[in-house]
């Protein structure tokens, strides 16, 4: 059931369109629907015996210099550069750069080192995972590199992007599954009877090695940080990086930040381990985990000093600010730690050295053009108002000359008619853009000059704390 140049049938399973189907793709097509409907019955969960909760386990410094010498060569060693806005935030800022990875992300770190300590008869059988994304497309690519079969499980709401890329690697991709739930349980009995290998994406503890690789670079890069801002979902992440730097640093600071949107990691350390937690739709959809890893909890728990709650205005800021100030394109996952730093949750460590890391730059399109409109409309950057004016010839011509005026960019405008009780009257609808929130209320009072009724809209989300 070779998937990497075909395309996804009514079931969700991808066949090849260069050939018409074997007996075999049908029977391996005939097994896969049995295995989703015996999960839709309610089959018996299997438990990934990497990440077993009765028996967790804890990752070394060792296990992080490993990785570090076996992945060598075959993942990027990105930049870290110090912020062109320090100034303005205050502080020694640094940005590591990892969203410059080939597939871009850090899960390249982890998903090579995996690959690389299965042993020879595991690495001709193959692995398999279940990934909404990025975890994917690691796996996928340095499967190919390295001549390692990989099979994806990928639930229905993955982007599409992903999925080509993935197929474009030359993985196996499934698309079956509401939600990572349900895509997991497919794949773990998968895994059991096809005899692959299930790796998961955050709290294998090969994953957290290697992803403990960035800590690494980062004492290389930038000597003796106060602190390092770590973006938290499943938790391999933070556990990884914090195993590397509390080693060779024990006085920097590992903070760890979250939407609040998932707020997992926070939960289970309120509820002293791992415990189910309400996800809601998220921009920062790379963290959004409902339950963090058994492993990783373990491994993070005792060295995190900090974890920080953000809003999700905040992220969209973030996502904004990188484009403008740093020419850097970022998911909502890896602008979660500038977002902290932005909200002013962070204040404390004003005049020290500072690194962020900026984790994942997968971000779609679409989505993206929405992350930048919602941050100008947050940071008071973007408003609505409207306005009656007079519905005689020239009315909404003096509305306009007052907006150039004033120095706005007027990006949507519209007027209605048949709501109103003056027929002499129109209401005038306009979305403009400002330079910031004090010149929209120059604007506003400009208005109210020469204008009776004018509405306008409220105080930015992001400045509305």
């Amino acid at each position: 059931m070779e998937a990497s140049n075909g395309q996804r049938n009514g079931n969700g399973v991808f066949t090849s369109k260069l050939s018409v189907p074997t007996d075999s793709d049908k029977i391996s097509h005939i097994s896969v629907q049995q295995k989703i409907r015996n999960i839709s019955v309610g089959a018996e969960e299997h438990v990934d015996p990497f990440c077993d909760p009765k028996h967790p386990k804890s990752i070394s410094f060792h296990d992080v210099t490993s990785a570090a010498f076996l992945i060598k060569g075959g993942v990027e060693r990105t930049p870290c550069p110090r912020s062109t806005s320090s100034e303005s935030y205050g502080m020694d800022l640094y940005l590591k750069k990892d969203f410059l990875q080939y597939t871009g992300s850090f899960k390249e770190r982890g998903a090579r080192y995996a690959l690389l300590k299965l042993s020879e008869e595991q690495k001709s059988r193959g692995v398999i995972s279940a990934s909404l994304g990025n975890h994917a497309l690691a796996l996928s690519y340095h499967g190919w590199k390295l001549s390692i079969p990989v099979t994806v499980v990928m639930p229905t709401a993955a982007p599409i992007m992903k999925i080509q890329k993935c197929r474009n690697y030359k993985a196996r991709v499934i698309v079956e599954g509401r939600d990572m739930g349900e895509a997991k349980t497919l794949a773990m009995r998968m895994a059991q009877e096809e005899k692959l290998l299930y790796v998961n994406g955050y709290d294998h503890p090969h994953i957290m090695a290697g992803q403990g690789t960035i800590g690494l670079e980062i004492m290389e890069q930038v000597p003796e940080p106060d602190a390092v801002v770590v973006p938290v979902g499943g938790g391999g992440l933070i556990a990884g990086i914090a195993t590397a730097i509390k080693a060779l640093s024990p006085k920097t600071k590992i903070i760890g930040v979250e939407s609040e949107k998932c707020a997992s990691f926070s939960r289970a350390m309120e509820n002293k381990g791992p415990i189910d937690t309400p996800i809601k739709n998220t921009l920062a959809d790379g963290l959004a985990v409902p339950k963090v890893g058994v492993n990783a909890f373990v491994t993070a728990q005792p060295l995190i000093d900090r974890m920080v709650i953000v809003k999700e205005e905040w992220i969209a800021v973030a996502i904004l600010r990188l484009v403008e100030e740093e020419k850097c394109v970022v998911e909502g996952a890896g602008g979660a730690g500038l977002a902290a730093i932005l909200a002013g949750h962070l204040d404390d460590l004003k005049g020290k050295k500072v690194v962020v890391l900026l984790c994942g730059g997968n971000i779609d399109t679409t989505v993206f053009g929405r992350c930048l409109e919602r941050g100008l409309a947050a940071e008071g950057r973007l408003v609505k108002f409207n306005v009656e004016v007079s519905d005689r010839p020239g009315g909404i011509n003096d509305l306009c000359a007052l907006l150039v005026r004033v120095g706005v960019s007027i990006k949507d405008i519209m007027h209605e008619r048949a709501w109103l009780r003056d027929i002499y009257t129109v209401e005038v609808k306009v979305v403009c853009e400002t330079v910031d929130w004090a010149h929209s209320l120059e604007l506003k009072n400009e208005l109210k000059k020469f204008y009776t009724k004018v509405q306008f809209s409220d105080v930015p989300l992001a400045l509305n704390q």
